[in-house]
């Protein structure tokens, strides 16, 4: 049984949030990205990556969380099972190995938005990281444009 798991820190404005390592593929610069008409707002469009078309989404803007104007602004590309996806963040920070038992319960918050996103919390030094499950953020729409738009380029 594994007792410590992996996980990639990032920044979503003045926030901190975990991902499994696992299900990060790889990190980049932001590249060239084509827009595609009348898709969400949080949707920036395609790009190619080494011959294949990944869709790319600003975690930001899905999230409702205020940019941060940086430099540093990144694309984490993640293997969601049946297709790629990249995510823009504020700034990729550290992986942190953490003990299963420092993981806590999400918080129980009242909101309008749906935040089963958030799969729990842990402690670094004296801030509180969210754990994200970026597959439950993304709605049936999302999804749909992503499978549509996942191909080899030519």
């Amino acid at each position: 049984m594994i007792d410590n798991m992996r996980y990639l820190c990032f920044d979503l404005g003045n926030r901190e949030f975990a991902i499994p390592l696992l299900s990060a593929k790889e990190v980049i610069g932001i590249p060239e990205v084509t827009a595609v008409p009348q898709s969400p707002s949080h949707f920036l469009g395609i790009m190619n990556l080494r011959g294949n078309v990944i869709s790319v989404l600003d975690l930001r803007l899905k999230l409702s969380i205020k940019p941060v104007t940086s430099e540093e602004n990144t694309i984490i590309i993640l293997d969601l099972g049946d297709y790629n996806l990249g995510v823009v963040v504020d700034r990729v920070n550290s992986v942190q190995t953490v003990e299963k038992d420092k993981i806590s319960e999400p918080p129980v918050v009242e909101s309008t938005s749906k935040s089963d996103y958030i799969t729990g919390v842990f402690r670094k030094d004296e801030k509180l990281i969210l754990m994200l499950d970026i597959s439950r953020a993304l709605s049936v729409e999302d999804r749909s444009v992503m499978k549509q738009k996942n191909v080899k380029a030519a």
